[in-house]
């Protein structure tokens, strides 16, 4: 349980070794992100808000990725529903592909496929809200249209704060475009482990949330050139995450009081 517990601790980057040449063993210590998130002043030290809910499953897919079989069911494509056995066989064509997990033995990927779908499955009838994981609520699966089978949820995904949303994709342009002052639309919808991807939005209703979003926040616009539309920083975009995270906790305060 309490390797469960640090394992899932380092995959959302609220902890990290003391010693930075180890990568999972030896003394931990909170990563600046858990102390603004869970600190005794922080955005919501007992997460009561859903929104850090998207925020934590967002860290998921933001290097380093400790799950990686995470990023690979939350970029299948090619595929309408589909069962545990399913998402298996999809994660052992990848192992075939990426030398960094071909060590990892065939039954650990059915766990990761199990734990997947238990994760961001509807709960089943029976189970006890004290029990069933939070993550469930995100609306990310959907019962598919074969027995026992699931699809992505590509709907409105209206509890999913549009700051928030804005926050992933300046963290998506600062991990994956480090040397771009700006990122397409086509890039945040599409891309491996994109915003759109994670959450599973429409390039549609990305681009229209993301103008509402810019509406209110400095050095950061969304412009269309040439028929290509694009979020553009006019800062460094990790100041800009911070900065979009801090003014929806702020302002989800004072909604509060």
């Amino acid at each position: 349980m309490v390797r469960s517990i640090r394992f899932w601790c380092l995959a959302f980057k609220l902890i990290k070794p003391k010693n930075e040449g180890k990568k999972f063993g030896g003394p931990m210590k909170p990563t600046i992100f858990a102390k603004r998130l869970l600190g005794d002043d922080g955005w919501d030290p007992y997460l009561e808000d859903p929104a850090s809910l998207w925020l934590l499953h967002w860290q998921l897919f933001t290097p380093p990725i400790l799950v990686p079989a995470w990023a690979m069911a939350i970029n299948l494509t090619g595929i309408s529903s589909f069962g545990m056995t399913d998402l298996k066989n999809h994660f052992l064509e990848y192992k075939e592909l990426i030398p960094a997990i071909q060590r990892l033995s065939d039954s650990s990927f059915e766990k990761d496929a199990s734990c997947f779908l238990r994760m961001y499955g509807p709960p089943s009838t029976g189970i006890s809200e004290e029990i069933e994981c939070p993550f469930c609520h995100l609306g990310l699966l959907e019962t598919g249209d074969r027995k026992s089978t699931y699809q992505f949820n590509t709907s409105d995904k209206s509890r999913l704060p549009d700051w928030i949303l804005l926050a992933a994709c300046l963290d998506y342009a600062r991990n994956y475009h480090p040397s771009a002052n700006s990122v397409s639309l086509s890039a945040i919808a599409y891309g491996f482990n994109s915003p759109g991807v994670a959450f599973k939005l429409s390039e549609t209703d990305l681009g229209n949330r993301l103008e509402k979003a810019v509406m209110d926040f400095e050095d950061v616009v969304f412009i269309e050139s040439y028929g290509n539309r694009q979020l553009m920083m006019e800062s460094d975009p990790a100041e800009l995450h911070l900065k979009a995270l801090t003014k929806y906790y702020q302002n989800s305060r004072r909604i509060e009081l």
